[in-house]
C-alpha cells in the first residue's frame, strides 16, 4: 500500500500522496491543485517523504552515460536501482530525475519496474538528430535576430548571412502562394498574409522589386502550353482569297486571330460582311491533349513583362492570320448578310481559305476616308442600332505597361504610355459584335449546344454627368455577364442573344464554340448541354484567375514605376466625390486613386497630384491633391 507523502506518478505528472478516504486517494500536484484518485490512477516513484518544491530545483550530477554502458549488457532494473546507479542515492529528487531520463527516452526505454539500455547504434543516430536540431534551433534563433535588425525602420547596418535566406523560404512559399502559413512571420508577430510576405522578402533582401508574385500566386503558369498541336487536316475549303481580308490591331499584337472582309452593297442596299477566324478547332478536338490543357488555362495570360498563351506557340505559328508566307491560311469565316439598318438578315459559316493583310489601328484610320470606309459606316450604323435597344458604351483611359527584365538589373525598366483612341477600334469591335451575335442566332437555329453570354440590367441613375465622370457611373452599374447554355438577352450589349467566337487563340469558350460548330458542319455528335456547362466552368474558373493575375500584375509594375517618382506631378480628372472625399483617375497611369479632395472640386474637374509613398509589397500607392 502506498503511503502518505510518497511520490508518485500521475499522468505524466510528479504528485504527493496527502491522505487516503477509504478507495479514494488524494494528491497533491505541482500547481497546488488537490485531486482525488483511485490507485490504478498512480503509478508509486518514491516512498518519501517526499516535498514536491524540492522536485523544480535542478536535476543532481549524475553519470547517465556510465549507467548506459553498465546495463547495456544487463537486464531490466527498476527505477530504484536506476537512480542509484546515475546518481548513487534514490531520493524523491534522484527518483524524479531518473524517471525523466526513462521518459526522454535517448539512452532508455521501458517502463518504471523495467527499465532496459537502448542498443547504441540507436543512441548514436537519435544523439546525432537532436544535435542537429539543437544546432539549427540556435541558427534559427541567431537568424531571427539579425533578422528582427534588418526589418527596423531604421535598420542597423547589420545584414543577413548568406544561410539565412533557407529560414525564409516559409515566407516566399507564402509570397507566391502556395501555403498559407508562415512560421517565420508568426515568430515576429507578422500577420500571415501573402502582402506581408512580400514587405519581408523585399526588406530582407530576397527579392527585388522586379519579382511580380501574382502569377503563382493566383496559380497561374508563366510557360506557353507544350503540347504538339497538328496541322489542319486536309479537307474542303470554300477559296475566299478573292477578298481583301484585313487583320486590324495593336501594333504590339503578335497572335492574330480574326480578319474582316466586306462585299457590297448590293440592289436592295445589303451587305455581306465576313469575320474570318483563326481554325485551331480544325486540329484541337474536344477531349485531345492540347483542348485540355486550353481548358485548364482559359485563356491567354497578358503580363507587362510578357506573355503565357493558351495554346502552343505551335498552334499560333499554324492557325494566327496573316503570318504565314504569302498571307493565305486556314479559317472558320462568319458569313452574315446584313440590311441596310445593319440587322442580320441571315448568318452561315463555312470551312474557308483566306489571304490576310495585317494592319495596325494607327494605319486603318488612315484609311477610313478610303478603302475602309464602308467599314467605319457599318460599325457607325451597328452602333446605332444597338444604342438604340439600350446598349452601354464606356469608354475609359487606356494604358500599355512596358517591362523589360534583362540579366543586369540595373537595365530593366518599366515604361507606361496611353493607348491611343482609335476609330478603327471602335470599328474592329463592331464586327466581332455582330460575328458573336450572327453565331449564337445560327446556334439557336440549329439546335448547337453553345456557351451563350448574358448580361442583366443595371440599375441607371437618373442623371449622371457627361465625360469620364458619366463613364464611371455607368461602369459601376454594370452587372457580371453570365454564360449558360440557353441564350439570353445582354443589357450592355442591346443584344436578344450573343456569344463569343472571334478568339479562339486565346479565350477557350471560344475555342470551344468552334469545336461544336465543326462538329455540327461535319456530321459529327455534338456536345450536349450539360458538357459543354461542365467545359464552361473549368475554363471561367482558370481565366478569372488569370484576369486577377493580369490586373494585379498591371498593379504591381506600376507601383514599381512610381518608386522613384516621389513628388511628380501628375493631372487627374475626378470620377465622383463624397464629403471630403474623390475617387481620382490618372489617364497617363492608367490609375483610378481615391483620396482627400482639398478645395471644391467637382466630378469632370481637373486637378494636379503629387505622387507620394508606394508600398511595393501591398501594391499601395499614394497621392496627394495639390
Amino acid at each position: 500500500m502506498i503511503q502518505e507523502n510518497a511520490l508518485v506518478l500521475y499522468k505524466t505528472r510528479p504528485a504527493v500522496i496527502t491522505d487516503r478516504e477509504g478507495d479514494n486517494i488524494n494528491i497533491s500536484v505541482p500547481d497546488g491543485d488537490k485531486l482525488k484518485v483511485r490507485e490504478k490512477d498512480i503509478e508509486p516513484l518514491h516512498p518519501g517523504p517526499c516535498v514536491l518544491g524540492d522536485l523544480a530545483q535542478t536535476p543532481p550530477e549524475g553519470d547517465v552515460r556510465g549507467a548506459w554502458e553498465l546495463l547495456e549488457d544487463a537486464g531490466p532494473v527498476p527505477l530504484k536501482e536506476l537512480a542509484e546507479l546515475v546518481y548513487g542515492d534514490f531520493t524523491p529528487r534522484t527518483a524524479w530525475a531518473a524517471y525523466g531520463l526513462l521518459a526522454d527516452g535517448l539512452y532508455f526505454t521501458g517502463d518504471i519496474k523495467g527499465i532496459k539500455a537502448r542498443p547504441g547504434a540507436e543512441v548514436e543516430a537519435d544523439e546525432k538528430k537532436r544535435n542537429e536540431k539543437q544546432k539549427e534551433t540556435e541558427e534559427r534563433r541567431a537568424f531571427l535576430e539579425r533578422l528582427k535588425a534588418v526589418l527596423k525602420p531604421n535598420p542597423s547596418p547589420s545584414s543577413l548571412a548568406p544561410g539565412d535566406f533557407r529560414f525564409l523560404q516559409d515566407v516566399e512559399a507564402l509570397a507566391l502562394g502556395k501555403t498559407a502559413k508562415s512560421r517565420t512571420l508568426k515568430e515576429l508577430g507578422w500577420s500571415e498574409t501573402p502582402e506581408d510576405a512580400h514587405m519581408m522578402l523585399l526588406a530582407a533582401g530576397l527579392w527585388t522589386v522586379w519579382q511580380n508574385p501574382y502569377p503563382s500566386r493566383f496559380g497561374v503558369s508563366l510557360a506557353s502550353p507544350k503540347t504538339s498541336c497538328g496541322e489542319a487536316p486536309a479537307e474542303d475549303r470554300t477559296d475566299l482569297t478573292h477578298l481583301k481580308a484585313y487583320a486590324i490591331d495593336n501594333a504590339w499584337s503578335d497572335d492574330p486571330d480574326d480578319a474582316v472582309s466586306l462585299e457590297g452593297p448590293d440592289a436592295g442596299g445589303n451587305y455581306t460582311l465576313y469575320v474570318h477566324v483563326a481554325d485551331p478547332g480544325s486540329s484541337i478536338l474536344p477531349g485531345s491533349p492540347d483542348d485540355i490543357e486550353a481548358r485548364g488555362r482559359g485563356a491567354t495570360l497578358y503580363l507587362p513583362e510578357g506573355k503565357s498563351a493558351m495554346l502552343s506557340e505551335r498552334a499560333i505559328s499554324l492557325f494566327a492570320l496573316g503570318l504565314s508566307p504569302g498571307g493565305i491560311c486556314p479559317a472558320l469565316s462568319f458569313k452574315m448578310t446584313l440590311t441596310p439598318a445593319c440587322a442580320i438578315a441571315e448568318t452561315r459559316i463555312i470551312r474557308s481559305k483566306v489571304k490576310v493583310s495585317r494592319l495596325c489601328y494607327r494605319d486603318a484610320d488612315e484609311l477610313a476616308d478610303g478603302e475602309l470606309a464602308a467599314f467605319f459606316a457599318l460599325a457607325e450604323k451597328n452602333t446605332e442600332r444597338r444604342l438604340d435597344t439600350g446598349a452601354v458604351l464606356i469608354d475609359m483611359p487606356e494604358v500599355r505597361i512596358k517591362v523589360r527584365l534583362r540579366e543586369n538589373a540595373e537595365l530593366n525598366s518599366v515604361n507606361i504610355e496611353p493607348v491611343p483612341q482609335y476609330k478603327s477600334a471602335g470599328m474592329v469591335r463592331e464586327c466581332m459584335i455582330l460575328a458573336g451575335e450572327g453565331a449564337a442566332r445560327w446556334a439557336v437555329r440549329n439546335s448547337v449546344p453553345f456557351p451563350f453570354i448574358s448580361q442583366e440590367a443595371g440599375d441607371l441613375p437618373g442623371l449622371r454627368p457627361d465625360g469620364l465622370a458619366g463613364a464611371f457611373q455607368l461602369r459601376r452599374c454594370m452587372r457580371p455577364r453570365s454564360l449558360s447554355s440557353r441564350p439570353g438577352v445582354h443589357w450592355g450589349l442591346g443584344l436578344d442573344e450573343y456569344t463569343q467566337v472571334t478568339s479562339p487563340l486565346r479565350r477557350y469558350t471560344d475555342l470551344l464554340c468552334h469545336q461544336q460548330i465543326r462538329s455540327f458542319l461535319q456530321g459529327r455528335p455534338l456536345l450536349s448541354a450539360e458538357e459543354i456547362l461542365l467545359r464552361v466552368s473549368a475554363a471561367e474558373a482558370a481565366s478569372a484567375s488569370v484576369s486577377r493575375a493580369e490586373k494585379a500584375s498591371r498593379r504591381h509594375w506600376t507601383c514599381v514605376y512610381l518608386l522613384d517618382k516621389k513628388g511628380s506631378e501628375w493631372e487627374g480628372i475626378v470620377l465622383e466625390r463624397k464629403g471630403i472625399w474623390g475617387t481620382v483617375i490618372i489617364p497617363a497611369l492608367g490609375l483610378e486613386t481615391q483620396l482627400n479632395l482639398k478645395g471644391g472640386e467637382s466630378p469632370n474637374d481637373k486637378i494636379t497630384l503629387s505622387a507620394g509613398a508606394v508600398n511595393v509589397g501591398r501594391g499601395e500607392i499614394t497621392f496627394i491633391s495639390k
